[in-house]
């Protein structure tokens, strides 16, 4: 009685269905969670599944081109597609390589194979000239002969010491950079501090897809549509011009990366799809990846 004569009642009753509400928010966030996790789970075998498949091609391809070659007989002993852990793995195993003086060679090959890089892996040159531009380790013994593909490679070079010079800012995320997607209609744009996110911005522009019947003509069409491609790329121009790293990837759409070579130190095309953040994601996840060819 006193409870209703001051209100209280109500008040009871009122934090009672908050309290309800609590709980019914509380199991849709643990269902959730637990819907995330087996999403992660299943993406993750996923992306293995793609890595080995990946691989595969990569050796079926490697495969016709040696049959039209002058040296069919000489193939990779194996190729890998690297991220993460397996990375790790393996330039931990190039760091630990020591040797004499001058008996380690590493050299970054880009157009044309050096002489010196020629006459180390000798009949196996053609192997290094194959999966260049790459990164090029081998020994003086012969015990490690191997080709990288780094996301981010140096500028090419030649060089004999106690061990191979492996940078891991080329082939992991390390220090400060930015690294923007850019499709025909989607833009992101991420600031990294290693692995770790620091800024995001990212739009969805409204560029015509398809042409529908009526209306425009196939050739007006496509004026327009290649007009707003060009209004889109503007903007993206412009958000990657006010980043604060340095340091900046440029990846996505293969057929609009040309027109990002002055903002970007490196350019790369990707699949990744969605909108801009989820997409940014994937792009991240699928640029810091190394191919690796056993020579």
């Amino acid at each position: 009685m006193l409870d209703e004569l001051l209100g209280r009642a109500e008040l009871k009753e009122r934090i009672e269905d908050l309290e309800e509400e609590k709980r019914h928010l509380e199991r849709q966030l643990d269902a959730e969670q637990e819907r995330r996790s087996e999403a992660a789970t299943a993406r993750q075998d996923a992306e293995e599944r793609v890595n080995r498949l990946e691989d595969r091609v990569a050796e079926l391809q490697d495969r016709v081109e040696r049959l039209g070659s002058d040296d069919p007989d000489l193939d990779y002993r194996g190729v890998e597609t690297l991220r993460g852990d397996r990375l790790d793995a393996v330039l931990d195993r190039l760091d630990a390589v020591e040797t004499g003086p001058e008996e380690a060679l590493t050299a970054f090959v880009g157009d044309g194979i050096p002489d010196e890089v020629r006459s180390a892996f000798d009949d196996h040159a053609t192997l290094v000239d194959r999966a260049a531009p790459c990164l090029a380790v081998t020994d003086d013994a012969g015990l490690v002969s191997a080709a990288l593909v780094p996301p981010a490679p140096p500028e090419p070079f030649v060089e004999w010491g106690d061990g191979f010079r492996v940078n891991r800012r080329w082939f992991q995320p390390e220090g400060e950079f930015a690294l923007a997607l850019v499709r025909s209609d989607v833009f992101a744009l991420g600031e990294f501090s290693g692995r770790e996110r620091t800024a995001f911005e990212g739009f969805e522009s409204d560029v015509k897809a398809d042409h529908s019947k009526g209306g425009f003509s196939q050739g007006r069409f496509e004026r327009r549509r290649d007009a707003q491609i060009a209004e889109h790329v503007e903007q993206c121009r412009e958000r990657i011009a006010a980043r604060d790293a340095d340091r900046c990837y440029v990846v996505g759409q293969k057929t609009l990366l040309s027109e990002f070579h002055d903002e970007a130190d490196r350019t790369a095309a990707v699949d990744a799809t969605g909108n801009p953040e989820d997409a940014l994601d994937d792009a991240v996840h699928e640029f810091w990846t190394t191919r690796l060819y056993r020579i």
